[in-house]
């Protein structure tokens, strides 16, 4: 995954006054750590794979009770941009890849925001994620339910709302709240590719399709359905008291 101010990690203090599709997708990303916020538990809560920081802080400001914040990502550019930016009080930052982070205390809280999509077993990520959470704990986790892996290099599944709700209940996590979103596109403005965050995006698209077949078919599903729109899922869970 890229480090900067990419179509994959946005740097708020960095987003030009054109960049369009930067402030929308901000603005989503502060729609889902609101809703985690409301569904939030304190004292203890971790944002694993933070990017730059600000959804920690807004975790922390938030939330009544938090004792502490601490925000992980693989990235030393994004961890250094969060410590100037976001850290202080109850949030911390930590440099971590999110598959091999460990924490022998547990956490009240786990938040995972865009982040499945991006490994090779989602699966396994969420054992792990399942694996720190106190008894009773919560984990907010969200995925586009579009398919992105056709047109973003750095994502590695597609997901459906049901797919993820699966994912999810295979750890035995249990849905307590959803946010749905949608994102509209004008696909011209992306395949002209005007802004600098859509330079990230994949090239030769024909070529990619010819030897991904199914891939063009969930592209034109999708297209059928909802039109030149992405679509994204924030689900709320929590791990029964008795399970643990």
């Amino acid at each position: 995954m890229p480090s900067t101010d990419t179509i994959e990690r946005l740097v708020p203090e960095e987003l030009e006054p054109d960049d369009v599709t930067g402030r929308k997708t901000l603005a989503l990303h502060l729609e889902r750590y609101a809703f985690a916020a409301r569904h939030a538990r304190p004292p203890r809560m971790l944002d694993i794979a933070c990017g730059v920081g600000y959804g920690s802080r807004l975790l922390a400001d938030r939330v009544e009770g938090v004792q502490e914040v601490i925000g992980v990502d693989h990235s030393p550019e994004a961890i250094g941009l969060a410590r100037e930016h976001y850290a202080g009080g109850a949030v911390r930052f930590q440099e971590a890849d999110a598959m091999r982070f460990e924490d022998a205390s547990g956490f009240d809280t786990i938040v995972s925001l865009e982040t499945v999509e991006h490994l090779p077993e989602p699966g396994g990520f969420l054992a792990r994620l399942r694996g720190l959470l106190r008894p009773g704990g919560v984990l907010v986790a969200s995925v586009p339910t579009t398919p992105s892996v056709d047109v973003n290099p750095y994502h590695q599944h597609d997901f459906t709302e049901r797919s993820f709700r699966a994912l999810l209940a295979a750890q035995g996590l249990h849905e307590v709240g959803c946010l749905r979103q949608r994102q509209p596109y004008r696909p011209w403005r992306i395949l002209a590719r005007r802004e600098a965050r859509l330079a990230d995006l994949r090239s030769g698209l024909a070529g990619y399709y010819a030897r991904h077949p199914r891939a063009l078919t969930r592209r034109i599903g999708a297209l059928l359905l909802y039109g030149f729109e992405n679509r994204y899922l924030t689900v709320a869970c929590r791990v029964d008291e008795a399970e643990r």
